[in-house]
């Protein structure tokens, strides 16, 4: 019976011991991944802001701005590009809709962004653009890596369609997570006047025959899970100016926008609680499981040895004592 013990014990660790770096190096890789179909909504608000009055080309400040920002996976072409680039991919159609304080538009930018589902590189292909423009993401964008490290990221800016380093700053902790603080800061760059404009008629080529160039600057601020790599809180300092405006308004440069942006306070509640989740199954996969069956395994490797070793340990001999008297038979 012990010797069957035994045999079992030392079964099991055999096998903890094959799973705990199986799990590590072979399943996470494969089973932590951005679902095809995820679905988001982030809003994002400005309080107060400065905005242009593109019919007066006047800027004044208002109460707030709202950017609704959408992200929506397009698991149909996520499909047909896994056929082509034989990798698990993830494209996710996203949509920054911005809102004066009279909740009529301000700008809306499309974007289509298509990446690895495990290490977020960005996959190049067709079809991915900036607000219809086609474009070749390098690095990052909206979300960092499974097991993310304390350093620097290229990060994609879609105002400029360039990336630029986006820098670790510190750990910190944020509504109870322990999160990495990252910063970037964009220079003041020209860039495309968005397609879809507040006033009908007024158009980027409109805005372009005036003389006038679109610039932009921003400091951006995120404090990401390191596990997930998800985001749980960001910011932006955003700055924008309409340039060469001298003979229209007397003054060489028009305030567009300028305002600190910051996430809800409803929607940090709900993305804390969400990575949190997460953060608890990929823990499983990457150190509690393989850490566990890795400590498990020599303890029952010990335990079915000494089961072992006492199965095979002889009998107690007879006690000494007087050699039994012979009994004669009965004639």
């Amino acid at each position: 019976m012990r010797r069957r013990a035994s045999l079992v014990l030392l079964s099991l660790a055999v096998f903890l011991a094959a799973m705990a770096p199986t799990l590590r190096w072979y399943a996470f890789p494969r089973l932590a991944k951005i679902p095809p179909n995820q679905y988001q909504e982030v809003v994002l608000e400005a309080r107060p802001a400065t905005l242009l009055d593109y019919g007066t080309l006047k800027a004044r400040e208002v109460e707030k701005i709202t950017i609704i920002q959408t992200l929506k996976g397009n698991v149909e072409e996520s499909k047909r590009i896994e056929r082509d680039t034989d990798r698990d991919v993830v494209v996710w159609d996203t949509l920054s809709y911005v809102t004066g304080p009279d909740g009529r538009m301000v700008s809306k930018i499309p974007e289509r962004y298509v990446f690895d589902a495990h290490s977020q590189d960005p996959v190049n292909v067709p079809g991915e653009m900036v607000d219809g423009d086609p474009v070749e993401r390098e690095g990052i964008e909206y979300k960092w890596p499974f097991l993310t490290e304390k350093r620097d990221y290229l990060y994609f800016d879609a105002q400029t369609r360039t990336s630029a380093p986006i820098h670790y700053v510190g750990t910190r902790t944020f509504r109870g997570l322990e999160v990495y603080y990252y910063e970037q800061t964009v220079p003041w760059t020209e860039v495309p006047m968005p397609k879809t404009m507040p006033v009908e008629g007024i158009t980027p080529e409109v805005i372009a025959g005036m003389g006038l160039s679109r610039w932009y600057t921003t400091k951006r601020m995120f404090w990401v899970e390191p596990v997930t790599g998800a985001p749980v809180n960001g910011e932006e300092i955003h700055k924008e100016e309409l340039r060469g405006a001298k003979a229209l308004t007397g003054t060489d440069t028009v305030t567009v926008f300028d305002g600190h942006v910051k996430m809800r306070e409803d929607y940090i509640a709900d993305t804390v609680e969400l990575v949190s989740a997460n953060r608890t199954t990929v823990l499983l996969l990457v150190s509690r499981l393989p850490w566990t069956f890795a400590l498990l395994a020599p303890a029952l490797l010990a335990l079915a040895l000494w089961l072992e070793a006492r199965s095979r340990r002889p009998a107690p001999a007879a006690a000494p004592g007087k050699a039994p008297e012979a009994v004669t038979p009965p004639v």
